[in-house]
């Protein structure tokens, strides 16, 4: 037996504030993404199925894959439930892909679904408070604002906001200071994004900015204004997986890496042993292949400062140049290497379990040649790096996905 394996179909709703339920956001992109590869419920050996807002928001504590999908078809099937933060489906796309390549079935589905936008925007954003350790909240955060030079009175902002959107500005102040990154190249990143996003009718938000519209932007934690913050969102997105024997044709895609890694206790000063640095390094390294190879790759962007950082991670540039390679047009579509055609987690959206698979639906779409005027001309190798989580200096948890244009 074969025990390589194919994405075979991809499905995925469009990302914003949403009048469907969790369970039917979850049935839809399965549907969606069970019809791309010519299959039924009945053909699934498994499905993992990743959520946090089941759990927080709606109270589905338990079996939230089951009562989400069960209604849909998906009686019978062993239902495996992922919860792993902001790398949730990623999560389940790496155990769908061990799973068939373990040779337990021929056919697994990886499900992301998150339905944040509630009628109390508060109980949207306690959602991400739970996503670090909670015993140790504020020195946590004291320990990231140390990373830099005190930020002075005049740039504080109070008010309701993610706790991850203090976390990124902390992370990016330190980068700035040791690295010279500026306001700028981050306006640089999200401007980029919006107008890609523009081309990709499934994203939340499709208005273009400029550099000057991000930088006048109301602030939301120094140096971050809104439009360099992913929104919350609604969404699902989904992908089925087999083994490389299984019948297919052109249009499926080959998974050449998939590597799942935790944290470790590094110094803050050891960037090269960032988790998304190892975990890059560790999928190039499966897949027999190197940066260079990359024609186009979906980043972890929660803030224009994440890609900066995952690029560098990536290696499509060196450590501390990432925001001078974005600001140089590198990352953009007719670029050298671009990163979230898609229009990344910053306008595309973000509801977190969703955000892994919907990157796998945009690099499958690119590889495929189906991407309309966000295509990436003639894409062969394509990256995928999802994050989640906090656990000291960096995330908890970071997926990196490697695919190839099988024809």
């Amino acid at each position: 037996m074969n025990r390589e394996a194919l994405v075979l179909g991809v499905g995925s709703t469009r990302f914003g504030r949403l009048d469907h339920s969790a369970g039917d956001l979850a049935g839809l992109a399965a549907h969606e993404a069970l019809h791309d590869a010519g299959l039924t419920p009945a053909d699934v050996g498994a499905v993992f199925h990743a959520t946090v807002s089941q759990k927080a928001i709606d109270g589905q504590h338990m079996i939230p894959g089951q009562v989400a999908l069960r209604p849909h078809g998906f009686a019978g099937v062993p239902v495996v439930n992922v919860e792993n933060a902001c790398a949730g489906g990623a999560t389940a796309l790496w155990l769908a892909i061990a799973h068939v390549r373990s040779g337990l079935s021929d056919v697994a589905l990886a499900v992301g679904v998150d339905k944040l936008v509630c009628a109390d925007p508060a109980q949207g954003l306690a959602v991400f408070d739970g996503a670090m350790d909670v015993a140790h909240r504020e020195p946590t955060l004291a320990a990231l604002a140390a990373l830099s030079e005190p930020l002075p009175p005049e740039l504080r902002v109070d008010g309701d906001r993610s706790v991850f959107m203090e976390i990124y500005a902390s992370l990016a102040r330190a980068h700035m200071q040791r690295f010279g990154t500026t306001e700028a190249h981050l306006a640089a990143v999200s401007a980029k994004n919006h107008a890609h996003s523009v081309h990709n009718p499934r994203a939340h938000f499709r208005r273009p900015f400029t550099t000057d519209e991000v930088l006048a932007a109301r602030r939301v934690a120094w140096p971050l204004t809104v439009p360099m913050c992913s929104p919350v969102s609604d969404g699902a997105a989904a992908a089925v997986v087999t083994r490389a024997d299984f019948p297919h044709d052109d249009s499926a895609v080959a998974v050449l890496g998939s590597v799942l890694l935790s944290g470790t206790d590094r110094a803050a000063d050891d960037v090269g042993q960032h988790i998304g640095r190892r975990a890059a390094l560790a999928a190039y390294e499966r897949a027999g292949l190197g940066p260079r190879d990359v024609d186009v790759a979906e980043v972890h962007d929660a803030t224009a400062f994440g890609e900066i950082q995952q690029a560098e991670n990536l290696g499509f540039c060196p450590i501390g140049d990432g925001g001078r390679w974005s600001a140089s047009g590198a990352s953009a579509l007719g670029g050298a290497l671009p990163v979230n055609p898609s229009g990344g987690l910053e306008s595309r959206g973000h509801p977190v379990s969703a955000t892994g698979l919907a990157q796998v639906f945009e690099l499958v779409t690119q590889l495929r040649g189906r991407a309309g005027a966000r295509q990436v001309p003639g894409a062969r190798i394509a990256v995928a790096e999802n994050g989640g989580g906090l656990y000291g200096i960096e995330e908890a948890v970071a997926a990196v996905t490697i695919l190839g244009r099988t024809r």
